[in-house]
């Protein structure tokens, strides 16, 4: 190829796929709550390797290979409240190309013993989380939780519940606290219960990974862009 004289001609551009670099953002409000819960003992670190990435293609499958966490920046955004963060993900087959964008499940922390709800049977305010709980005696009341993220759409709840109780999913929106029911097992996708046979669902105990999905771009390792908002 010639390059003329005292002209900066580009002649190639060299981009490396494998590994990958994916830059994506969190929220500095999810990041304050995560460091919150760690020092409260409510959550424990994930791994002793760092923060496990997965990615979550367009079409909504999971890419094979999980990456690893290998840095966030040191300020916040502040026109949009964010953090930035950078992955690492293995791209043998070059399935992943740059520009190309996926979610991120960033798997922070660990929470031993905790509980996962449907999202809908929770109740988000200002004033705080509920859930609507049907008591021994069959009656419903409203009981405060504390939600500390979600896993695989479902809420990851902290405290507030107990392994064992019946929590409302459906049908409990016009339902009266002290409103005597008879529930029926919840299913996903299932018809839509009436009032006078909402849908509670058991209260499982389990070990789950509270994890902080981001909407990201997946980026060579020789480019820097900007994450999707």
């Amino acid at each position: 190829a010639l390059v003329g004289q005292g002209e900066a001609t580009q002649l190639a551009v060299i981009q490396q796929i494998n590994p990958l670099y994916v830059n994506f953002t969190q929220s500095a409000l999810d990041v304050m709550k995560l460091r919150q819960a760690l020092d409260a003992g409510q959550l424990k670190r994930a791994g002793s390797q760092g923060a496990s990435v997965r990615l979550v293609l367009e079409d909504g499958t999971e890419y094979a290979k999980p990456g690893k966490l290998l840095f966030s920046d040191l300020t916040v955004d502040a026109t949009s409240g964010q953090i930035t963060l950078r992955a690492e993900v293995p791209n043998p087959g070059g399935a992943l190309l740059p520009g190309l964008f996926v979610r991120v499940r960033l798997e922070q922390a660990q929470a031993s013993n905790a509980i996962t709800l449907p999202q809908q049977a929770v109740t988000r305010s200002p004033q705080g989380d509920t859930v609507m709980v049907v008591g021994t005696d069959g009656k419903v009341a409203p009981r405060p939780v504390t939600v500390g993220g979600q896993q695989r759409g479902q809420w990851v709840i902290l405290s507030g519940l107990q392994a064992g109780e019946q929590v409302m999913v459906d049908g409990f929106q016009k339902l009266r606290p002290g409103a005597a029911v008879k529930p029926v097992p919840w299913q996903p996708g299932g018809a839509k219960p009436t009032a006078a046979n909402p849908a509670a669902t058991p209260v499982a105990s389990s070990t789950t990974t509270a994890s902080a999905p981001s909407v990201s771009s997946a980026n060579g390792a020789s480019t820097a862009a900007s994450a999707a908002r």
